[in-house]
């Protein structure tokens, strides 16, 4: 019994581990892709439109910028307090 609690907590330590490992991955994918000028300018075309036949109510369009490094976390001086 001991042998099996030791071997399912180092199978989850391990797989825990491997799990953050690919979620920082692809955290950092996406916002490479979420960064690039033709999303952005394809996400602003769709915000316009919608804006046009919704108005003013269309929730969550001013998103504020973020720069984030080439490791995928939000560079000093770029973060903002509260929301917006």
């Amino acid at each position: 019994m001991k042998m099996f609690l030791l071997g399912a907590a180092a199978g989850y330590v391990l797989g825990a581990r491997a799990g953050h490992t690919r979620y920082e991955q692809i955290v950092r994918t996406y916002r490479k892709i979420a960064d690039h000028p033709a999303v952005q300018g394809a996400a602003g075309v769709v915000r316009a439109k919608l804006g046009e036949k919704l108005g003013e109510r269309l929730p969550f369009t001013h998103r504020p910028t973020v720069a984030h490094g080439p490791d995928g976390q939000v560079t000093s001086g770029s973060r903002r307090s509260g929301l917006s």
